[in-house]
């Protein structure tokens, strides 16, 4: 199964038995363009995490500041473990004695293009891109639009992890007065707020 392996460190984290989000076992494709999603978790830190299907997985980054619209700004973007593709559905609230506890909103998603696979015709997609630490996407998404770039520093941060950076890219879409994490807070699922999820569904 695409991705069966990569989930191991993620299944190893999480009691499944206590936490509600999916473990991965089914074998679940998207139909037609691969998806992204951004979840906004108020975990230990308020975070959002960028996630984007790879090989029958997310791939996942957390962001600690969010996404821009603004080309200007640099994004810190540091690597999680891969996720399975039923996470991108996933809105709750994780256990405080469970990895990753707290409230977690789907803030946005949708579907996205491999920009450097239209550019430079590389049958080799997600995978090269990745390992050469430059993805290039196209985001269709509800709140976010138009390219984004996430580019491997080659700089580990703290506890030796990986650092990245996710940058908006200069397009049509790119809008330097807009802030959306702030003015548009609310799950794209349910149209609810994280204090609301964290009140309704018990932390």
């Amino acid at each position: 199964m695409p991705g069966k392996d990569s989930l191991k460190t993620y299944r190893d984290k999480r009691d499944f038995r206590k936490t509600g989000e999916p473990a991965g076992e089914k074998v679940v494709t998207s139909s037609g363009k691969p998806v992204f999603v951004i979840q906004k978790h108020d975990a230990s830190r308020l975070h959002y995490d960028f996630r984007l299907e790879v090989d029958g997985v997310l791939k996942s980054w957390a962001v600690p500041k969010g996404p821009s619209t603004d080309p200007r700004e640099k994004r810190l973007a540091v690597p999680t473990e891969d996720h399975p593709l039923e996470y991108a559905n996933f809105e709750g609230v994780i256990p405080k004695d469970e990895y990753g506890g707290g409230t977690v909103l789907v803030w946005d998603a949708g579907t996205y293009r491999n920009l450097r696979e239209e550019k430079e015709k590389d049958r080799a997609g997600m995978g090269r891109s990745l390992d050469e630490g430059k993805i290039e996407v196209w985001l269709e998404g509800k709140k976010l639009q138009g390219g984004y770039a996430l580019i491997r520093t080659g700089k580990p941060g703290r506890g030796n992890k990986e650092q990245w950076l996710l940058i908006k890219k200069k397009d049509e879409k790119a809008d330097a007065g807009r802030n959306p994490t702030s003015s548009e807070p609310e799950s794209v699922i349910t149209g609810r707020s994280i204090e609301e999820i964290a009140s309704e569904e018990g932390e």
